[in-house]
């Protein structure tokens, strides 16, 4: 701790990002600074006012690196490139699974759809959304779809096939028909733009097209259809009754509230889209900043990394120390202008007084389930470094099945838990390519072979095989981990410790150890490597049951003429399964892309003529 003293006394005074280590030079925490002597001299100094999850994390602190900036944006957008890159378990981490609905319309194609989705693309569509409170993003496109004559097909607008014939949307008036010609893209396009008018906050025509459509339906005596419009018009109410006053209609924002008790965090947030409240979000989060203004902070960093639509204005409850470099760095992503700010008064004054009543009452009522999800992550990692005695806390785990039958179809799985959660974009799947027969003992040899020669590639760019673990997990016994260890010791993989996992009695074994480890049963630690061993074997089995499916289907389909991997691709796509592709008919059997009479024709009699002989 001298040491550390000493070297925070000749901290410069510059913007930067500085990096805290443990003993054995893990990355415990990355943060920024627009002073580096002057924040980092706080982590050090008096204990008052600061909560225990930053007095534990500072007794962990054996050393410290620091990078200076030549500004503060560049302080922010590296730190946030550290964290992504190497997901300490001190710093704000979001799912990277968190997904919100939004309406897309992809106006560079010629007849675009109007559809929900839930992962946003740099792909040049117009998006609108997040939809979700009270009133969902289908409900708003089925409103869409009542109100303007818009295709809702799948169809290939370029190619329609021979003898196509308009829909029964069509002869409803619901579409008129641009596969047949019907409409021009221009007047297609004008269309579109009254949806994107609509979606951007001009209600009153769509009031009045569904207005008109109840009369109509009325005066022909159609009244389910009118009823149907009815309630539509009725979501439509409960969408301008959303319209929040004084604020423009073509304009959005989101609020960010924050609350703490000392010990957790939440942030709530509200989403206003053309000028409507129209979704809210809650989470608890860890956070080991010093202040609320630096949690808050860090987490819009976060949350618009994983999110890309960014609004004009983003609203907070407190007044953040870096508000003009967030706005800065959030601008220069957008292409825009965007504004960073507390409010004191007015409308958005009342919207950060909503969310942060929202962020009070689920910090009161999360704190059992919090604790319970630090338990079973953080709090299972460091009981798991105590009970095997690691040198290392176990920040990233990788685990390794093998599953085929009577060695067929052979297939490894490795899956990778970071910070006691599974990090599933990290999950690697193989096929075993050298071992012959029944031979787990070979197979997770080569799988480990193959991993480590990854890993040891300085030219590595996939994330998952260029990041090393801090434990690696063998779903076997001394038998498995023993084989596994011959590779490791020829491949001079070192700082990276492996045990099996024996599922009879859920033994422990380390290399060279005659005598097992057992962790206590009640234990979190147990819990998280029994989680990560089972999350293995499904993540092979699930591999080894498709890739069986597949080479099934393919051998059956092989011998038919015209069937090349092409079709054999189209045709498990559409129809799933080899029962499936024998039950269809000939006119089912033309319905996959690129198939003609012929090879249809020879499909289905490769499978019924051959029945009828048997019988």
């Amino acid at each position: 701790m001298d040491l550390i003293r000493q070297k925070v006394k000749d901290l410069p005074e510059n913007s930067g990002v500085y990096i805290m280590y443990s003993a054995d030079r893990q990355i415990l925490y990355v943060g920024k600074a627009r002073n580096l002597k002057k924040r980092v001299t706080q982590y050090f100094g008096s204990p008052v006012g600061k909560t225990d999850k930053v007095l534990i994390m500072v007794s962990k602190i054996a050393d410290f690196e620091y990078i200076i900036t030549r500004n503060e944006i560049e302080a922010l957008v590296l730190e946030n490139n550290l964290i992504k890159k190497h997901q300490p378990p001190y710093n704000i981490l979001l799912k990277d699974d968190k997904s919100y609905p939004f309406i897309k319309i992809n106006t560079k194609q010629t007849y675009p759809k109007v559809e929900v989705v839930r992962k946003l693309k740099n792909d040049g569509a117009k998006y609108f959304g997040p939809y979700m409170q009270g009133i969902s993003s289908k409900e708003i496109v089925d409103l869409i779809y009542s109100a303007f004559p818009l295709r809702s097909c799948s169809l290939d607008m370029s190619k329609p096939p021979k003898g196509h014939r308009p829909c029964l949307n069509y002869h409803i008036g619901r579409c008129h028909a641009p596969c047949m010609g019907y409409e021009t893209p221009e007047q297609y396009a004008e269309t579109i733009a009254k949806v994107v008018s609509f979606l951007q906050g001009n209600d009153k025509s769509v009031a009045n097209i569904l207005t008109q459509k109840i009369q109509e339906a009325s005066e022909q005596t159609e009244y389910e259809i009118a009823l149907m419009y009815k309630h539509k018009l009725a979501v439509l109410d409960k969408l301008i009754r959303r319209q929040v006053t004084a604020l423009p209609k073509d304009f959005d924002l989101d609020i960010f509230a924050i609350a703490s008790n000392g010990l957790n965090v939440v942030v709530s947030t509200l989403f206003v889209r053309a000028g409507k409240l129209v979704g809210s979000d809650k989470q608890v989060v860890d956070s080991l900043c010093l202040t609320e203004q630096d949690s808050l902070s860090n987490y819009i960093m976060r949350y618009y990394d994983g999110v890309p639509y960014i609004p004009q204005e983003v609203v907070t409850s407190v007044t953040l120390e870096d508000a003009d470099v967030l706005a800065e760095y959030l601008g220069e992503k957008k292409g825009k202008k965007v504004n960073v700010i507390t409010p004191h008064q007015g409308v958005r004054k009342q919207l950060v007084d909503m969310a942060m009543s929202n962020a009070c009452d689920y910090l009161d009522k999360s704190l059992s389930l919090k604790e319970r999800q630090d338990n079973m992550t953080v709090g299972a990692m460091i009981q798991l470094q105590e009970f095997l005695k690691l040198s290392r806390m176990p920040i990233r785990m990788e685990c390794y099945d093998i599953s085929h039958i009577s060695g067929t179809n052979k297939v490894g799985s490795m899956v990778v838990f970071i910070n006691g959660q599974p990090a599933k974009s990290h999950y690697r799947k193989f096929h075993i390519k050298t071992v012959e027969g029944n031979n787990d003992f070979e197979s997770l040899k080569e799988v480990l072979r193959r991993r480590i020669a990854r890993l040891l590639d300085d030219q590595e760019k996939d994330e998952s095989f260029s990041s090393k673990p801090d434990l690696i997990i063998i779903d076997g016994g001394k038998g498995q981990l023993s084989s596994v260890m011959q590779e490791v010791r020829q491949a001079g993989l070192s700082g990276v410790e492996i045990v099996g996992l024996a599922k009879s009695e859920e033994e422990i074994f380390f290399p060279g150890q005659s005598q097992s480890v057992l962790l206590p049963r009640n234990s979190y630690a147990l819990k998280l490597v029994q989680r990560i061993r089972d999350e293995a074997h499904r993540f092979a089995i699930t591999f080894h049951r498709n890739e069986r499916k597949r080479t099934q289907t393919k051998s059956r389909l092989t011998d038919v003429a015209g069937v090349g991997e092409v079709k054999q691709k189209r045709l498990i796509e559409a129809f799933k399964t080899m029962d499936n592709i024998r039950n269809a008919s000939v006119e089912d059997l033309l319905l996959v892309k690129g198939m003609d009479r012929p090879t249809a024709m020879a499909i289905y009699e490769h499978f019924h003529v051959g029945e009828a002989q048997e019988d």
